[in-house]
């Protein structure tokens, strides 16, 4: 496969996302998405599962960024949800577990039912953390339940349901312009997939992203996410015409 090939693409990709601009969320939700980050990178524990997500090498084609930004975004949705004030020790617990339920989310993400089968994994691996056996079963439960187009039922308290929620919203979020910028190249480039392979299947990829834009659990994630998903469609359709010579139509 040759490299010219994917480096245009990607760097065509990453041009269209500056001109498509930066999500919403970001720009309106920035205090919070940056206490977030603060957070995770003061906690011990963040850093320990994430040592443990990177000697696995867990995450085939997403990778230790795709962990950090889903673990970050879910403790803002987390802020945002409790209030979006000065967090108090409760708030700073439940941020703290988004953050776990980020890292461990896809650490079984080769395999098939990559929710359930992490959820399985993820029981094995939190005792050894300084959690309390409900918080454990929190975790384990939104990750149960983070996969796309899979049915999913309400869980039994309203913790174990927003840790949930902001686990799947902030996986979601990632379907946008990440998904061009970031993860489709992570994804192919290991296994060699020809770009007119690649090319043959983008739109019907693009249909998928699509069906995404309703999904959003959280108030928030319902606000915010469909504008996740419009730019990433936008680029996605750009992209791909600019790639094949065809003309782009306009993201709805």
């Amino acid at each position: 496969m040759p490299d010219h090939e994917y480096r245009r693409a990607i760097d065509l990709s990453r041009a269209i996302a500056v001109e498509v601009g930066t999500p919403r969320f970001y720009l309106e939700k920035a205090k919070e998405v940056a206490l977030s980050r603060e957070l995770f990178a003061d906690e011990p524990m963040s850093a320990t599962g994430l040592r443990i997500v990177e000697e696995r090498d867990a995450c085939p084609g997403h990778g230790l960024t795709h962990v950090e930004k889903v673990a970050v975004d879910s403790g803002a949705l987390v802020l945002i949800e409790t209030g979006g004030k000065v967090p108090d020790a409760g708030v700073r617990r439940l941020v703290l577990l988004a953050h776990l339920a980020g890292i461990f989310h896809d650490i079984c993400r080769d395999e098939k039912g990559h929710a359930a089968r992490g959820a399985q994994e993820v029981k094995k691996i939190l005792p050894s953390f300084s959690l309390h056996d409900g918080e454990c079963a929190d975790i384990v439960h939104a990750i149960r339940s983070h996969e796309a187009f899979r049915p999913y039922g309400n869980l039994s308290g309203c913790t174990a349901q927003l840790l949930a929620d902001t686990l799947y919203d902030a996986d979601k979020f990632r379907w946008g312009p990440d998904n061009f910028t970031e993860t489709l190249w992570a994804m192919v480039l290991p296994r060699e997939i020809p770009l007119k392979k690649l090319l043959a299947r983008f739109l019907s990829g693009l249909e998928g992203i699509r069906q995404i834009r309703d999904s959003f659990r959280t108030p928030t994630g319902k606000r915010y996410g469909p504008d996740f998903i419009d730019r990433g469609l936008i680029i996605g359709e750009r992209l791909h015409a600019a790639l094949t010579g065809a003309e782009a139509t306009t993201a709805s």
